[in-house]
């Protein structure tokens, strides 16, 4: 029989990669939609009539119980949010309603249809925010610095709560930043191989930034979303923090970009003050070595080549423009 996985935030990057992902493992998936939102995604274009879509929202309680009564998963991956740590700043309340709440609500639902579904939560490596130690594991203090990091903390402490209250199968993969082509043009990653492509091609003079001193770990979302499905298939629930254990400022982000197409960043980069945040979560870097021993996960793909991977895309992308 094959297993069917519910995947909640479907049309963002990791959604899109997941889905590829279960369906290579040869999975019925379900994709939530919220009413009115495009099932047509871009992201998902190469996969159209492999996923199935049903509406659903993490601000409603009585959809996502319908939901998973209509469905019966097996496994749901809940990887919807309000994600981007800007807007977090300017709609608090609301990051927190789907952010925080929302796990509250599905897992909620998860408890009152069906005990046995295995559910996996998106934490993230914002928990930790102005971490005292480094690099950051599994037992570090949490420290968020955004209203955003908080939801996700808060998320993060339900899905534990729901797991020792109910002994339900929950899981949270603690992940930092995680990049592909896909990921959005309002995150800083994409916003700089966007910009390379564009300069290069002579479409834009110059790429406006904030903090270039920020530093992450930033790995290849392609590699995560092994390791959330990794999760799942364990014998117990626990938690993971998944990383590269390695660290890059965005100025070292942009220095590789450029470089992939021949330029000079310091020729084309200006710092603007308007895209300085109120709290910055300055240095953030995880050690994984858990889920080296007991998933047996490592990255696969390295931060250059990481780089190269989104400079392409962007330069195929802005060609066809």
């Amino acid at each position: 029989m094959n297993r069917r996985a519910l995947v909640t935030g479907i049309t963002g990057q990791v959604g899109a990669l997941l889905a590829e992902f279960l369906l290579q493992k040869g999975y019925q998936v379900v994709g939530m939609v919220r009413r009115g939102e495009t099932e047509e995604d871009v992201r998902l274009s190469h996969l159209r009539g492999e996923v199935a879509f049903e509406t659903g929202d993490l601000q409603d309680q009585l959809s996502l119980i319908n939901l998973l009564e209509r469905v019966r998963p097996h496994e749901v991956y809940n990887l919807a949010a309000q994600s981007f740590v800007p807007t977090a700043f300017l709609q608090p309340v609301l990051t927190g309603d789907v952010t925080a709440l929302g796990v509250t609500r599905l897992l909620e639902a998860i408890r009152k249809v069906d005990e046995d579904i295995r559910f996996y939560q998106a934490s993230s490596s914002e928990i930790f925010g102005a971490a005292q130690e480094e690099p950051q594991n599994e037992d570090t203090p949490f420290h968020p610095r955004s209203p955003y990091g908080i939801a996700k903390l808060y998320a993060h402490w339900i899905t534990i709560n729901y797991r020792e209250c109910y002994e339900m199968f929950a899981c949270s993969g603690i992940l930092f930043n995680h990049e592909s082509p896909l990921r959005g043009k309002e995150f800083v990653t994409r916003k700089i191989t966007d910009a390379v492509a564009r300069i290069k091609l002579g479409r834009l003079d110059k790429l406006r930034l904030g903090n270039l001193d920020a530093e992450r770990d930033w790995g290849y979302a392609g590699d995560y979303v092994r390791a959330m499905w990794l999760m799942l298939q364990q014998d117990h629930p626990d938690d993971y923090v998944i990383a590269t254990g390695e660290k890059h400022s965005v100025r070292d982000f942009c220095q590789a970009a450029f470089a992939h197409v021949g330029l000079l960043w310091k020729d084309h980069v200006e710092i603007d003050p308007h895209h300085i945040r109120p709290a910055e979560a300055c240095s953030l870097r995880g050690d994984a070595s858990k889920a080296r021993e007991k998933l047996g996960w490592q990255p696969e793909v390295g931060f250059e080549e990481l780089v190269r991977k989104m400079v392409d895309a962007d330069l195929k992308r802005v060609e066809a423009e």
